[in-house]
């Protein structure tokens, strides 16, 4: 360990408190960015809508009460501002956490924070590009000369922000079996003989985390889970054979040498 473990307790807290102050004027400052360009921001969000609609549906949003554009603008600015803060808030996490850590935990830790913010973001996209113009053409395929959609744009906010953080969190699965792996929790054969509970769980997920209890929305969450807990198999059982390896300094026993069995998906 290094020094500063000997810091003393209130000292913690005050490096703490000087984290979350340059965290949160971090996220101040990227809100009033992104509020300067709310209605930009929105208008990108609502594309995959607007472009699900029938010819001649109008795409616009309509708001309910006097104060809910103006609050759903503010939320806007806020989630934004936070993702576009996100890089300076890993940066204090890490530099409150890496006194306390050995450098072999170092080593690992960076490159997990890293992995998982690349991970979530590519949970979004995934969500925004593809799933958003597939899942917004289902619910807009219902509308006909007798029925008209007419969303509110605190009803769209709440359903688009949920699934884009859903997504985001559900492809964070294989940094999180990857950490379960280096602290011994679980290997690939344990992943391989809970696949069918693990199946069951996903679509239990999924259905809670969808914003809506239809059919579609839980499909579209469960698809991609199912194949990140296939990847995850296959992380495990990687992380878990370079273990082996370091383990053994670098030369495997003549009967572990051998490449060992890959996790069969057909389990």
């Amino acid at each position: 360990m290094t020094e500063e473990l000997k810091m003393p307790f209130a000292e913690h807290l005050q490096d703490l408190r000087r984290r979350l102050v340059i965290s949160v004027i971090a996220m101040f400052v990227g809100f009033l960015i992104c509020y300067a360009f709310k209605e930009r921001i929105f208008e990108v969000l609502i594309m995959p809508w607007i472009a699900a609609l029938p010819k001649g549906q109008m795409g616009k949003l309509i708001y309910t009460a006097p104060h809910e554009a103006f609050f759903t603008y503010l939320k806007v600015s806020f989630i934004a501002g936070t993702g576009l803060a996100m890089p300076v808030i890993i940066y204090q996490l890490w530099l409150f956490i890496a006194p306390g850590l050995y450098e072999k935990e170092k080593r690992i830790f960076l490159p997990v924070v890293f992995a998982s913010s690349a991970f979530f973001i590519g949970g979004a996209l995934f969500g925004y590009f593809i799933v958003f113009p597939f899942g917004f053409q289902f619910f807009a395929s219902f509308a006909s000369e007798y029925i008209t959609p007419m969303i509110s744009t605190r009803e769209f906010l709440s359903f688009s922000v949920r699934m884009l953080l859903g997504f985001g969190f559900v492809f964070e699965l294989p940094i999180f079996c990857f950490l379960l792996a280096k602290l011994g929790l679980i290997t690939a054969d344990s992943l391989k003989r809970k696949r069918k509970i693990a199946i069951v769980m996903i679509f239990v997920v999924a259905a809670a985390i969808t914003p809506s209890p239809d059919v579609v929305s839980q499909l579209l969450m469960a698809g991609p889970l199912l194949v990140l807990y296939e990847l995850s198999v296959w992380i495990v059982y990687l992380a878990g054979h370079r273990d082996e390896v370091e383990d053994s300094g670098g030369e495997m026993e003549p009967e572990k040498a051998e490449r060992p069995e890959p996790p069969d998906s057909t389990d």
